[in-house]
């Protein structure tokens, strides 16, 4: 079989751009179609969906609230679980007290001996009663508590661990002295966070036994 093209080449190319523009037009058409339900999605999801889970959420929230509310004592529970959060803070911020009597067993003359100890980590003083075998014991000792310092591990340099050190009152007799000392403290000496060392002039102190030391009074 013989077939004749009677269409023109210009009559030709008319059609395929037709038919090129009738595509366009229909992936234009199913792109816009496809943008609008990605919108309508989004909208849903924003607007309806997402209301909905936070109404849930409140609407739960309300109901433990609720139940919280109406346990019995639960505000001496909420009390008391607040206190205990803050014990380790308390904690460290406590001051080390047993350091007194290290620190005095290291400063305190040969045969001195410690009746009454009163410290007041309020407004860092302290106040020693006690006995020597005479007064310059006595001045001794005054003189190492003036003249100690301390550093402190890890931290360079040294500070005087002692201040404003007076002889309140003294006393002495044939045998013996009775002395009390009042004087101030640095307060990181107590700290729990400081490992301290005491020297007096260049010299780190040993420590007396404080049961040598530390007597009842009479």
């Amino acid at each position: 079989m013989i077939q004749f093209n009677l269409l023109p080449e210009v009559k030709q190319q008319y059609i395929r751009s037709q038919r090129m523009k009738r595509l366009m037009v229909s992936v234009s058409l199913i792109a816009s179609a496809a943008a609008v339900a990605v919108l309508v999605i989004a909208f849903s999801a924003v607007y309806i969906a997402q209301k909905k889970i936070i109404s849930d959420q409140n609407d739960s929230i309300a109901s433990s609230s609720r139940t919280l509310k109406n346990k019995p004592n639960i505000s001496d529970i909420l009390t008391v679980q607040s206190q205990l959060g803050s014990l380790s803070s308390l904690n460290s911020q406590k001051p080390v007290a047993s350091r007194v009597f290290v620190y005095l067993s290291q400063l305190a003359p040969t045969q001195t001996t410690i009746s009454d100890l009163r410290v007041d980590f309020t407004q860092n003083t302290m106040t020693i009663n006690g006995n020597a075998p005479s007064l310059d014991a006595v001045n001794t000792f005054i003189d190492s508590l003036k003249y100690t310092s301390y550093s402190i591990q890890g931290t360079p340099g040294t500070k005087l661990a002692f201040s404003s050190v007076v002889l309140a009152n003294f006393s002495r007799s044939a045998t013996t002295a009775t002395y009390s000392i009042t004087f101030s403290f640095d307060p990181p000496i107590f700290s729990v966070a400081n490992n301290i060392t005491l020297q007096v002039g260049n010299q780190s102190q040993s420590a007396q036994e404080p049961s040598i030391i530390f007597k009842k009074g009479n």
